[in-house]
């Protein structure tokens, strides 16, 4: 009872307490990097003469293998790892009962008992093949080995994934297993029945695998050879080659992770202790009160102090290997970053603090803070539209610039003349500059790793002479403009809120592509007086309108769109019904009309921005209904479909408030007003 209560109070603060151990682990590693007096006292560098006296072992120690030694006992061991699936009986059991009460809808047509017997026999016989080992999700992409272990029952069955059937290839399947068949006749009906029928039941056992993962991974030796106390290591004058380097840097490793009895050396760890734990919790409270969203955005948080520690981590290494290096550290890449994925304050907050803790270590240090808050003031306010390769260069040029007036103004404040200047030091400058242009391949990374958007890849994907973008303007020129007018509207309202307005109108542009596949089917694509939907059943319809949100995923990931920017095209149109064709269905079977069979699959908006794209889809493609109307017909026209969607609960899981979708309506009401050119009526 006392344990469940202690879990139940971890999963209730598990956001305090990841942070906590964010902030800990985070001043642990930089503590980590500083050099703290009491450690392993002997320099040290491949390729070059040790310069102390002849050295032996302390103590007895183990050679632990290089990282790159350890990563191919990994990726040796993992490759002969199977993966485990887990097959659930339960949804086979439910798939065969299914068949069992549906087959007569598919069949309907057949009236010979012995007839219907047969085919209802082979149709089971062919759903037997297909659940003998399982079934697979569509687009299933299976990596690692190709021999597996299925979990059914709690049996571990050894298999090659390709035994097991995948469901985007049923069609195929089932081609092949009717001609060799004398039921031929049946295959569209079989094939309607098994594309509504099959349901995936194999996956990818997460949690199993992954133990088993780290199970193997334990069990890789890090140590490749033990070194004896007394035994000598390297002598006087000797050259470190590779081996005393490795032995070396072992022996370092061992040290570090001894107690140190030298008093003044732990009081020196305490020191460092608190003052880089009281800079990440500046930086914490920092995100609190200025930025909330962040603070409450455990991966968002993740990455920023990620990047303060790389920083730092880089640094160090550079100054461990030649102090002078630190003129060619591109620090201000991290305020680059930062503004980049949040913003200019939060980023010149970082930065400033990352130098400030990087002052502890480096040589001249108030030199070293004064020049580097001052080019990361220059880098906030100088970097603009990053996207744009021109602007980059010309603010890369500023902070270089700006690194050299400082540089000489301390030369000549220190040494009474300039002729004292470095030129090495200059050129360090120089390469500082250059090696800040791998910003931008930075972010890309950063955007893959963090699943991250930043406004530079935003900004690309709103220029509307993109491939995707210039498809839906050839094919499908009505919804492209819709698109349009939904973004004008919904960047407007954002702006109004507070809201993200570049990625809603990124996503406004996008969020029907879905259309493409059949866009004579949308009205606004339509111009002959005929509508396809006339030749097909109202559910037929809904199908095709419902189709174009699962469509739309399709698209955009074979485009390679970011999640961000796909999460606008399932939920535009959340749970929703077509209610056109929902009506026209209950004239025609009022008593078998279900009405799940024309709503969209959400799911409903989770965020502002993708509430505010539905309002805005919803009022615009609404507002073509609507012939010339006043300033009062609009404002209950908007009321009446904003109130529609809230009534179905389509914002519960977003975090936009009633003051806000009240401020949107507003702004949808003025901006319809200019689109239709309606003018206030004043009295005579």
């Amino acid at each position: 009872m006392i344990l469940k209560t202690f879990w139940n109070y971890l999963v209730a603060k598990q956001n305090i307490l990841y942070k906590s151990i964010l902030i800990l682990s985070s001043s642990l590693l930089i503590l980590y990097l500083f050099p703290i007096g009491g450690q392993f006292k002997y320099e040290f560098q491949k390729g070059r003469a040790w310069q102390y006296p002849s050295y032996y072992a302390p103590f007895d120690f183990s050679i632990l293998k290089s990282e790159q030694e350890v990563k191919a006992d990994q990726e040796a061991a993992l490759s002969s790892l199977k993966p485990y699936l887990r097959s659930d009986i339960k949804i086979k059991e439910l798939v065969f009962t299914r068949y069992q009460d549906e087959f007569s809808r598919f069949f309907p047509s057949i009236n010979n008992p012995m007839v219907f017997d047969s085919v209802y026999k082979f149709g089971e016989s062919i759903l037997k093949k297909i659940y003998e080992n399982g079934v697979l999700p569509p687009n299933y992409i299976h990596q690692g080995n190709e021999e597996i272990l299925l979990i059914q029952d709690n049996v571990e069955i050894p298999l090659n994934v390709k035994e097991l059937f995948k469901s985007d290839s049923l069609f195929e399947s089932l081609s092949k297993w009717f001609e060799e068949s004398n039921y031929d006749a049946y295959f569209e009906s079989f094939n309607d029945f098994f594309f509504e029928l099959i349901t995936p039941n194999v996956a990818l056992d997460l949690v199993f695998y992954q133990n088993t993962v780290d199970q193997t991974l334990q069990n890789i030796s890090l140590s490749r050879g033990v070194v004896a106390s007394g035994e000598l290591i390297i002598a006087e004058g000797e050259m470190v080659d590779e081996s005393h380097f490795e032995t070396l840097s072992s022996l370092r490793k061992e040290f570090s992770m001894l107690e140190n009895d030298d008093q003044s050396s732990i009081w020196v760890l305490i020191g460092y202790s608190i003052l880089i734990f009281l800079t990440f919790s500046l930086l914490l409270l920092f995100l609190y009160k200025y930025r909330f969203s962040i603070y409450e955005n455990n991966r968002k948080l993740t990455f920023i102090f990620f990047n303060i520690v790389f920083v730092v981590f880089v640094t160090t290494v550079l100054i461990g290997y030649n102090t002078a290096l630190i003129f060619a550290t591109p620090l201000c890449i991290l305020p680059l970053i930062i503004k980049a994925f949040f913003d200019a304050r939060l980023g010149l907050f970082a930065h400033v603090l990352t130098v400030l803790l990087i002052g502890f270590i480096v040589p001249n240090s108030f030199e070293f803070v004064f020049l580097q808050i001052v080019a990361g003031i220059v880098t906030i306010q100088s970097i603009d539209q990053l996207y744009r390769r021109a602007n980059l260069f010309i603010s890369v040029g500023q902070i270089v610039l700006v690194y050299l007036i400082a540089y000489i103004a301390f030369t000549i404040i220190q040494e009474g003349t300039f002729l004292k200047i470095d030129v090495l030091t200059i050129g360090l400058f120089l390469l500082n500059g250059l090696l800040m242009l791998f910003v931008q391949p930075l972010i890309y990374i950063y955007e893959k790793l963090f699943g991250l958007v930043s406004d530079v890849s935003l900004l690309e994907l709103s220029d509307t002479n993109s491939k995707l973008l210039k498809e839906l303007s050839d094919q499908a020129p009505g919804t492209f403009h819709h698109s349009l007018q939904v973004a004008n509207l919904a960047e407007a309202a954002a702006n109004e809120i507070g809201a993200n307005t570049l990625l809603v109108r990124v996503g406004a542009l996008y969020h029907d592509i879905g259309k493409l596949k059949q866009p004579k089917y949308f009205s606004e694509n339509q111009i002959a007086p005929d509508s396809p939907h006339d030749s097909l059943t109202p559910k037929q319809s809904a199908k095709i309108i419902i189709d174009h949100v699962l469509d739309g995923i399709l698209i955009a990931q074979k485009n390679k769109l970011p999640d961000r920017v796909i999460d606008f095209i399932r939920t535009h149109h959340g749970t929703s019904s077509v209610y056109y064709f929902y009506k026209k269905q209950l004239e025609f079977d009022p008593e078998g009309t279900n009405i799940e069979d024309f709503q969209y699959p959400g799911p409903r908006p989770f965020s502002k921005e993708t509430a505010i794209l539905m309002m805005a889809d919803a009022v615009e493609a609404a507002s073509k209904s609507l012939k010339a109307p006043d300033i009062g017909q609009l404002d209950l026209f908007i009321e009446k479909i904003i109130s529609g969607k809230m009534e179905e609960g389509q914002f519960n899981a977003s975090n936009i408030t009633l003051a806000e979708i009240e401020t949107v309506k507003k702004v949808l009401l003025r901006k319809l007003i200019n689109v239709y050119q309606l003018r206030i009526e004043y009295p005579e």
